[in-house]
């Protein structure tokens, strides 16, 4: 049987995990999956204006009972460290993050290489666990475990998606 596209594993793991709200700030590997929620009237999609903004969002809907999982490019990630840091790790939230990794195989923009570089040493050096799903079947088994231990854990984790899954993203 031929895997799932990616972007459904992923969809279809948030729906398995109850993860209904979807706050997010736009980017090309984001908006595969994003668009898709946006077009199902289970999930409720949140554009916001800066990262961090989307963890707190996230954070609320945690606080109230619920659940959320932020999309974010990886070169915005340095937006998140300090509510990552001193809302979710210190008062054991559970956030989930789908980072859009730009800046590797196929990047055509420079800007976008520094950034991205530094976003596994900085999850590492907040422990925040991560995972990389390489090909699409092991998206729904990678998206499975980060959620299952992200809610057993009470804390945020994150699955990197790169480009070799996702696709890279073109000069326009």
């Amino acid at each position: 049987m031929p895997a799932m596209h990616w972007t459904d594993a992923i969809v279809e793991g948030l729906r398995t995990h109850e993860v209904w709200t979807v706050p997010y700030v736009p980017d090309a590997a984001g908006w595969q999956v994003v668009s898709k929620l946006e077009a199902d009237p289970a999930f409720t999609t949140v554009p916001s204006t800066r990262e961090e903004e989307a963890v707190g969002i996230a954070s609320g809907v945690y606080a109230a009972g619920g659940r959320a999982a932020v999309f974010m490019q990886s070169s915005g990630f340095g937006n998140t460290i300090n509510a990552l840091a001193q809302l979710c790790i210190v008062n054991r939230i559970s956030v989930p993050l789908f980072i859009g990794m730009r800046g590797g195989l196929g990047e055509f923009n420079a800007a976008q290489i520094p950034p991205a570089q530094a976003v596994v040493p900085i999850l590492d050096t907040l422990g925040i666990p991560h995972y990389a799903p390489e090909r699409e079947e092991d998206v729904p088994n990678v998206v499975d475990g980060a959620l299952r231990l992200c809610y057993a854990g009470r804390a945020p984790v994150a699955v990197l998606l790169y480009s070799s899954l996702v696709g890279a993203k073109r000069a326009t």
